[in-house]
């Protein structure tokens, strides 16, 4: 099996950990606090993994192109935060679900996003460049999105310390990431070990959303109420997503293949370097992990009904 194949295939595979999750969370209800407790080592690796394909050194490739990174930014840091405040407002006065969605939704995707945007027929070369920018965006103006739009959180009951070891799982292996990429492009024989590194993320992420599934099983029960909520807000924001992508192809004058690489870069989110932020919330706040894990599966089914509509929003130019 190729990389490809094995990424093309990634929605069952996940599928099927949740699946084996729920029935060793059921089973093994004892052990639930284990299966925690081997969820954050994993969230680690799985994020170094994913950050080492992220060419972190490489910020000033983003500005080859100035129309396509303008599209980009006003899209994904200023457009869809409009679109999530106005969805908020439709949702339950519920919290832990608003902050859950906000998290979720106001950060851009920087990994299977370039290989959606590949197989549907984008320009990788641009999703590749873009990709450390919208990382470095979307850490900077997260807490900035989530104190400024009203009704995602409360304040009271949420400690601000809790947090701190979730922005630690996020900071280690982005900074572990940025060394091996420095190590790696110093000598061209060192390549082979983003290659290697390359075929983590699908099966660590299957791991990831297992333990999540077996160490939250209880949380997932009691927020099966707010599937129904959900699922169809987060199709709706992918229809939404690709909208704003057509209007801003033509308001910047992006040719097809730009303008399918932002669709991509709109429609896909960054749910797994979220996750950690919502595991680390205290008790109560437990449906936010759920509200991801279940947006990741939404938008992967998504994505597949995308790589068959995107190249017709953007018909290729004669």
């Amino acid at each position: 099996m190729t990389r490809l194949q094995l990424e093309r295939h990634q929605v069952w595979i996940y599928l099927a950990a949740i699946a084996g999750g729920l029935v060793l969370g059921t089973s093994q209800a004892g052990r639930r606090d284990a299966f925690e407790l081997v969820l954050w080592p994993a969230l680690v690796v799985l994020l170094y993994a994913t950050f080492v394909q992220v060419p972190l050194l490489q910020l000033r490739e983003a500005f080859a192109d100035r129309r396509f990174l303008a599209a980009v930014v006003t899209g994904n840091f200023v457009l869809v935060p409009l679109l999530v405040f106005a969805m908020l407002q439709l949702l339950p006065a519920d919290p832990a679900f608003r902050l859950g969605v906000a998290l979720v939704l106001l950060v851009p995707c920087t990994d299977w996003f370039i290989g959606f945007a590949q197989m549907g027929g984008g320009d990788t070369p641009r999703a590749i460049a873009v990709t450390p920018l919208n990382l470095v965006l979307q850490l900077l103006l997260l807490p900035l999105y989530l104190w400024s739009l009203p009704g995602a959180w409360r304040s009271d009951g949420l400690p601000a310390a809790s947090v701190v070891p979730a922005v630690l799982v996020v900071l280690v292996p982005l900074v572990a990431a940025a060394i091996t990429a420095r190590w790696v492009d110093a000598r061209p024989s060192r390549a082979w070990l983003r290659e290697r590194l390359a075929w983590w993320p699908v099966p660590l992420l299957a791991l990831v959303v297992l333990l999540v599934a077996a160490s939250q099983v209880a949380t997932v029960r009691a927020a099966l109420d707010v599937l129904p909520v959900v699922v169809p807000l987060f199709a709706g924001y992918l229809v939404a997503a690709a909208m704003i992508a057509k209007v801003l192809g033509s308001v910047f004058g992006l040719p097809a293949r730009h303008g399918r690489t932002l669709c991509f870069s709109l429609g896909t989110r960054n749910s797994f370097v979220v996750l950690p932020l919502a595991l680390a919330l205290p008790d109560g706040w437990a449906v936010a992990a759920v509200v991801i894990v279940t947006q990741s599966l939404v938008e992967l089914l998504g994505m597949l009904a995308y790589l068959r509509w995107v190249p017709r929003l953007f018909p290729a130019e004669r």
